[in-house]
């Protein structure tokens, strides 16, 4: 019997506090652009916060369901309880991850905010990169909605398979065609997740450089 991987790469945080030093007083298009990208950083603080619970719950319920594996139907009572304390990590899983997308979708409104800025920027090199940046993050989003969306799918495959080992007549075949939806909604989720990460480092790297185009004086802490 294959077992599911669970596994869940840690995502790749935006780069932030960035400071910006110099006279701010009749701001520049590329200044008002620069508070916008800090504020969508903050935006994304929630976010973050939810990785490492995740990743713990996740090791956890991982930890259950191979207590199961192991029982078999020797134990049917304990099989039981602990397919009940392994769904009720689920839930708990699942309001972590809607407090991740709340915080995504509340730094994607305040990034959308750009696009008028954007067209205020006069150098065509710097407005070239400024649209480039936009793309990337956009990319981002569409990106962690796909994400977003698979992971609540495996979170109700997940709930429906510790429903099952709490049936008697649960056949090995019922079994391990759940196991296999679940396998292959995990598989989706770990090349979104790369996707995603790769998309922030390329965004990280975008932001960067058109801060340094646009001759903006930053300070950048750890």
């Amino acid at each position: 019997m294959s077992i599911f991987n669970k596994s869940r790469l840690l995502h790749i945080f935006m780069i932030g506090s960035i400071f910006l030093t110099g006279c701010m007083n009749n701001p520049e298009p590329e200044e008002k652009m620069y508070d916008v990208l800090e504020n969508v950083v903050a935006k994304e603080k929630d976010f973050e916060k939810q990785q490492e619970p995740l990743v713990n719950l996740e090791k956890k319920e991982k930890e259950l369901y191979d207590k199961i594996i192991d029982l078999g139907m020797k134990d049917f009572d304990e099989i039981k309880k602990l397919s009940d304390e392994a769904s009720a990590i689920v839930e708990q899983r699942k309001n972590h991850m809607e407090k991740e997308q709340e915080s995504i979708q509340a730094s994607k409104k305040e990034f959308e905010s750009l696009s008028p800025i954007i067209e205020e920027i006069e150098n065509t090199k710097l407005n070239d990169k400024a649209k480039h940046l936009y793309k990337i993050m956009m990319d981002r989003y569409k990106i962690h909605d796909a994400l977003y969306k698979d992971y609540s799918k495996a979170l109700q495959l997940d709930k429906e398979l510790y429903a099952m080992f709490k049936k008697e007549d649960l056949t090995l075949e019922q079994l391990e065609e759940q196991i296999s939806k679940i396998n292959e909604m995990y598989e989706k989720i770990l090349a979104s997740n790369k996707e995603f990460n790769e998309k922030t480092k390329e965004y990280n790297e975008a932001k960067l450089d058109f801060y340094k185009e646009a001759g903006l004086e930053i300070n950048t802490e750890e």
